[in-house]
């Protein structure tokens, strides 16, 4: 008995990644399972339909499915037109997205790496790329997306690929703000880190010494130290800055190291109050963890 496609389709999203040779496939699939997407590179055409059905089954473990297909598989064009469409009237609508770029600039790339093309075979190198192109146009007529990378960078093909097929989530900056004593080490996975040794130091204010950054008490003498409000506003403005070239370069994790001697202090407090502030950035998704709180 055939299945309602409502009945199996499951929330599944299928993509269809394909194009010409040298166009940036590698880059695309590398990007989609960057943003959550079930990456599966040069699957028999014959198999996509069950790599897809297999998705719909896992019970929402896999809801995001890529296959990246090219003209390694010989019966490539026929087959996967076929498959789409099967697809297609199973209720999983696929989309598809082409990649292409100008034969000079794939000749350019080609020579880079000292490759020949797939299609090639004893001709010349522009040869397999005009019998590649001719191939793939019926693929590229029926294409949802026709991406041409000829004068796009490998990051800003990254970003059109967040923009088509990211979630707020899956393009959003993780940003930890890790509290430490240099006493015990600076982080060795650190991307930035700050040095807050400037502030007086609570431990010698005795009602203070046996406190930490999170009191209340400790935190309002950090915070009321000359220069900490100021710091604050411009290391908070040099993050937005910061946070918003990552994004641009695909880079989605962020640590922030803010150091004190002990780790039980200041850099608790700057770690807290920073985090409160970033918290409310868009695009960034913040935790603090405080290494080395209560070693002393």
């Amino acid at each position: 008995m055939t299945q309602a496609p409502e009945d199996h389709v499951q929330g599944v999203e299928v993509t269809v990644v394909t194009g010409l040779s040298g166009a940036g496939r590698s880059t695309a699939a590398k990007c989609l399972e960057d943003l959550g997407w079930f990456v599966v590179d040069n699957l028999p055409p014959e198999l996509i339909s069950t790599m897809v059905e297999l998705g719909a089954k896992a019970q929402g473990a896999v809801t995001k499915v890529a296959v990246v297909m090219d003209v390694r598989s010989r019966a490539f064009t026929e087959d996967l037109a076929s498959i789409i469409r099967d697809l297609d009237a199973s209720g999983y609508k696929p989309r598809v997205l082409f990649l292409e770029a100008t034969d000079e600039v794939l000749i350019r790339r080609f020579e880079q790496v000292r490759r020949g093309h797939p299609l090639q075979g004893d001709g010349r190198l522009i040869d397999g790329i005009k019998a590649e192109r001719d191939l793939l146009a019926p693929l590229r007529s029926d294409a949802d997306l026709v991406l041409d990378t000829s004068t796009l960078s490998v990051h800003q093909l990254r970003a059109k690929i967040e923009d088509t097929f990211g979630t707020e989530a899956s393009t959003t900056t993780r940003v930890t703000v890790l509290s430490f004593g240099y006493k015990y080490g600076i982080p060795m996975d650190a991307d930035l880190v700050m040095d807050v040794r400037f502030l007086p130091n609570p431990f010698w204010i005795p009602e203070l010494k046996d406190l930490t950054g999170r009191d209340t008490d400790v935190r309002n003498y950090v915070l009321t130290q000359e220069g900490a409000e100021e710091f604050l506003d411009r290391y908070h403005e040099l993050l937005r800055l910061i946070g918003a070239g990552y994004r641009r370069e695909g880079k989605r994790y962020l640590t922030l190291a803010i150091g004190c001697t002990g780790g039980k202090h200041r850099s608790v407090t700057i770690s807290e109050e920073l985090s409160r502030r970033l918290a409310d950035e868009d695009r960034m998704a913040v935790k603090v963890v405080h290494r080395d709180l209560g070693r002393e």
